[in-house]
């Protein structure tokens, strides 16, 4: 099974005051890191911006490709994303850009349980995670039905199609706080995650 990665960068980062894409962390941007992370699982990796978004310099490997349609949210990103890995991936992990402590073993994770479903997705704390999730390109007619029926919580995916609904304890031993499920909202999330960055050992 082929892997892609798709990265929605498209947000209107309106609880952030500033576009979460092009925040530094460390010494790259917060979606070159994240893009830097499944880069080393999988490939080929798109990024979805919103139409007329400034998308940061990025390795030419990684193409740009934009919402059909402003404002669907991660479903209408993750449409874009499946669209343009047709024929060249059979499935791929959906990731938000402001997941800056993502693990490449989680990712690796995610993907190994996808098994013989359609999606594969975690869920922590009562919470289902769609933009920590693997999706076949065949989800795609799916994700269109929803859109086109204005029905745009990614659940609504998981509830009509073969879904491997991955629990915390299966997680817990390669990610024990499940930091790669954390994704930064606010300025206060900000720069408590440059806190922890800056206190981390260098390598």
């Amino acid at each position: 099974m082929k892997v892609a990665g798709i990265v929605l960068c498209g947000g209107k980062s309106s609880r952030m005051g500033r576009p979460k894409a092009w925040l530094p962390f460390g010494d790259e941007l917060m979606l070159q890191r994240v893009v830097g992370v499944l880069r080393e699982v999988v490939e080929p990796v798109v990024v979805v911006a919103a139409p007329g978004q400034d998308v940061l310099p990025l390795p030419r490997e990684v193409e740009i490709v934009r919402d059909e349609i402003e404002g669907l949210g991660p479903l209408g990103g993750l449409a874009a994303g499946l669209s343009a890995l047709e024929g060249k991936a059979d499935a791929a992990y959906l990731s938000s850009c402001d997941v800056p402590f993502l693990k490449v073993e989680f990712v690796r994770r995610i993907i190994e349980l996808l098994g013989d479903a359609s999606v594969s997705v975690p869920r922590v704390d009562g919470f289902h995670h769609p933009l920590a999730s693997c999706y076949r390109i065949t989800v795609l007619p799916h994700v269109h039905e929803l859109l086109s029926a204005n029905r745009l919580r990614p659940v609504f995916l998981f509830d009509a199609l073969p879904t491997r609904v991955i629990e915390a304890d299966e997680l817990a031993d390669i990610d024990p706080r499940f930091d790669s499920l954390r994704n930064l909202n606010t300025p206060e999330e900000y720069e408590e995650a440059l806190r922890e960055l800056n206190s981390m050992p260098r390598e």
